[in-house]
């Protein structure tokens, strides 16, 4: 009998072959197996139901009741016997698909009728779709089974438990029904999830052995890549098959550190060399690499992480800890400490999973053989696979999104530049990147897309160790400390509001809303409110650096009213310099053998071990040792920098200015600074008088202070406060003469109004005597006008 083969017959019931002498032979060879081709046998229910319906014919004439069924097939005009042969029954089968990606996306992963036609190995397999009858290559998606690899010259070579494989999806597949979801087409190969109303062909072949998975093709796995991956951790555990040599790896932390609760305080950028090399030969030649704003949509995955997560409570799961990795000189691999990989969820929701799937990173590829990953690695991929669909962050076709920012964070010129458009703007939002101590900070503004270094106004933490051309600086108590409580308090945290006060030094001095002064003080929570600097000073004596501060004893001062009288509390001071704008400079007696006493210790020191001349680079605001034109050294703040010829120093203990050589100048040693004996010279101004406004009554003026008072010793009371120094009468030791009294009287400077009552005794004496003497000022004033 010749048929065409029906597989629900041959596959749904027992069937006894009958076979003549000719074929028993090639039966042998194929133990049992029905071939596609013409076999001469009697089958018991099949033969006489294909020919009934028409699909076979006979051609045993001594069959009488198999020419009678072809009768009745003939008659009632069925199968083979229709009007015209049949030719309408032919099938149309598609072999080839001109674009495969296309017709699998068409179909939207919805389940598709199928016949499998033919098993290649284990996770390959010939189908048959329907009812289009569209012949296609399936590769299971997610897994890999053994295979038959055919080499260069025509061998082939058997892997170990191919043939296997192939048998255990033939057995339960070949010339089934099922249904086959298509879920992707990478480089023109179709991959697709098998479905068959006793299981998923897939999970069974993981789950006895037979495969192992893979990660490029299960990120478009639909039918839950954790079950693939425990069918698979199932057979490691047995160790069946391929897995028979499996050695899991050991645990390199406890079970009890794995999972934990942590507060995010900073995100850190990792670039590896290969990374930064590519980008240094297509960057400019005078622009700095910058990875944050440089690398592609680097700033973006940081702002995303930041917004997030700093400052909050997250959940960490350990997942595993890579080991420390050596520098590869020919590969170019980097050197990396040991590494702590983790997933990091926040309210449910995976971190890693999220940056993924907005396009702002890409999952790592391991080896196979590689188990250390994410315990969510396959959400990872499927994350990825959407994020490269719907052309996402680094996987958009668009123009790659550019960062310019103004780092003027090193240059003086700059930074005066842009003092001027951030005072006008007020109160500034920005971003801390970066702290360098506890009170300085580089900042990240990004309205005005610039990088500012700030110092907190009003404070002064210890310095840390630093990398001088001298050698190393030592680093001041409690510096650390300082650094690290500031990074807690704001590091990469957005500020405001946030106010510019002026440019000083390389840096734009700033004062912030918020500032960590619990190293000087606590935290002072009003822009430039210092009184509330000094209550909470008070409050602080003893934490941290002022542990063992013995505070002064309080002096009693008479409440001020408007019926009290004008305190007279003189004390001692030695002039030691006086400006053009008749302001001058005093030291206080009292504390003056504890400067002669520093000074003589800090000349000993510097005569034992002498500065390197040249060592010494100046910088605006630094403190440091100058040498006068007498030969000794002194301290002196650094003012301005022209060139490494002109230095601009100020003498802290003495108030005059200098322009000197960079090579008369030294690092102060930490035992003399600002902070083993405070500034000794204070700037001060006469009380009740006017400064002249013509050059020449001033230069008169100053002229005669110069010779009264310079380099003597005074006694000094203070009256009231002023915008730039505090306003004092000032009295000759000797005599008890007013100094500013005598201006007056020779008639160089004139009476200065105030209105307080307590004052108005000493003002109209002073007018008084400038009435009786109408010199000078008197005369000049209508020239000047």
């Amino acid at each position: 009998i010749f048929f065409s083969p029906s597989k629900k017959k041959k596959k749904k019931k027992k069937t006894v072959f009958i076979i003549d002498s000719d074929s028993s032979h090639s039966l042998r060879e194929n133990k049992g197996r029905l071939k596609r081709s013409c076999l001469i046998f009697v089958v018991n229910s099949v033969v006489c139901n294909l020919i009934f319906t028409g699909l076979s014919a006979c051609f045993s004439p001594e069959q009488a009741r198999l020419c009678d069924l072809e009768d009745q097939a003939k008659a009632a005009k069925k199968g083979l016997w229709t009007e015209g042969g049949g030719a309408h029954t032919v099938r149309d089968l598609k072999y080839t698909i001109e674009n495969p990606r296309n017709f699998v996306d068409s179909i939207h992963q919805k389940p598709v009728n199928a016949i499998i036609e033919h098993v290649r190995d284990g996770c390959i397999v010939r189908a048959l779709l329907l009812p289009d009858y569209y012949l296609v290559t399936v590769m299971l998606s997610g897994i890999k089974c053994p295979t038959f690899k055919r080499e260069a010259d025509g061998s082939e070579t058997i892997e170990p438990f191919s043939a296997e494989a192939k048998f255990f999806t033939e057995s339960r597949l070949l010339q089934r029904d099922v249904q086959i979801i298509l879920e992707s087409c990478p480089n023109q190969v179709i991959l697709g999830t098998i479905l068959h109303p006793n299981g998923n062909i897939t999970e069974l072949l993981l789950k006895e052995g037979f495969a192992r998975c893979v990660d490029w093709s299960m990120a478009v796995y639909t039918q839950g890549a954790e079950k693939l991956r425990a069918a698979e951790r199932s057979a490691k555990e047995r160790k069946v098959r391929i897995w028979k040599d499996y050695v899991a790896p050991t645990a390199n932390m406890d079970q009890k550190d794995r999972q934990f609760v942590a507060k995010l305080s900073q995100c850190h950028n990792i670039i590896s060399n290969d990374l930064k090399q590519i980008h240094e030969k297509n960057k400019d030649k005078d622009k700095r690499f910058r990875p944050l704003y440089d690398i592609p949509y680097m700033f973006e995955a940081r702002e995303f992480l930041r917004k997030k997560l700093i400052g909050k409570k997250v959940n960490v799961t350990v997942d595993y800890i890579r080991a420390a990795t050596s520098a590869m000189e020919t590969g170019g691999v980097p050197a990396f400490p040991e590494r702590t990989c983790a997933t990091v969820t926040i309210g449910g929701i995976n971190i890693a999973e999220a940056l993924v799937s907005k396009g702002l990173a890409t999952v790592i590829r391991y080896r196979q053989d590689d188990d250390q990953r994410s315990s969510h690695y396959d959400e990872l991929l499927a994350a990825e696979a959407r994020a490269i669909k719907n052309g996402k962050g680094l996987h958009s076709k668009k123009e790659v999104p550019i960062h310019r920012v103004a780092d003027i964070s090193g240059e003086t010129q700059k930074a005066k530049q842009f003092l001027p458009f951030l005072q006008r703007a007020g109160r500034s939002e920005a971003v801390v990147e970066y702290v360098f101590s506890g009170s300085r900070l580089k900042l990240y503004m990004p309205k005005e897309t610039c990088l500012i270094t700030f110092l907190l106004a009003g404070i002064e933490c210890p310095r840390g160790s630093r990398n001088m051309p001298s050698g190393m600086q030592v680093a001041e108590p409690y510096s650390e400390e300082a650094t690290i409580f500031t990074k807690e308090l704001v590091l990469q945290r957005e500020v405001r509001p946030l106010q510019i006060c002026s440019c000083h030094l390389q840096p734009v001095s700033v004062a912030l809303v918020f500032t960590s002064l619990k190293w000087v003080a606590m935290w002072l929570w009003c822009i430039g409110n210092y009184r509330s600097c000094f209550k909470l000073w008070k409050m602080c004596v003893y934490r941290q650096l002022w542990a063992n501060y013995e505070e002064k004893p309080k002096e009693e001062v008479a409440q001020l009213t408007e019926e009290k009288e004008r305190v007279a509390k003189y004390r001692a001071v030695y002039v030691t310099e006086i400006t053009d704008g008749l302001h001058f400079f005093a030291q206080d007696v009292e504390t003056g053998t504890k400067l002669e006493s520093l000074m003589e210790s800090m000349r000993g020191e510097i005569a034992a071990q002498p500065p390197v001349e040249g060592s010494f680079t100046p910088r605006r605001g630094d403190f440091c040792i100058a040498k006068f034109g007498d030969g000794e050294w002194y301290r002196a703040r650094i003012e301005k920098v022209e060139s490494p010829a002109k230095v601009h120093v100020y003498y802290i203990d003495y108030g005059n200015r200098e322009i000197l050589s960079s090579t008369r100048l030294a690092a102060l040693p930490p035992a003399f600074s600002t902070r083993t004996l405070l500034p000794q010279a204070t700037e001060y101004t006469f009380a009740f008088i006017q400064v002249p406004q013509d050059e020449d009554a001033r230069t008169d003026a100053v002229d005669s202070v110069v010779r009264d008072i310079q380099n003597t010793q005074c006694l000094l009371n203070v009256e009231y406060s002023g915008i730039v120094c505090p306003h004092v009468t000032l009295q000759f030791a000797d005599s008890k003469d007013d100094v500013g009294l005598g201006l007056v009287k020779e008639g160089l400077v004139m009476v200065d109004v105030r209105k307080e009552k307590h004052l108005q005794k000493m003002v109209s004496d002073k007018h008084a005597h400038a009435s009786n003497t109408r010199t000078q000022i008197v005369r000049v004033e209508p020239l000047v006008r």
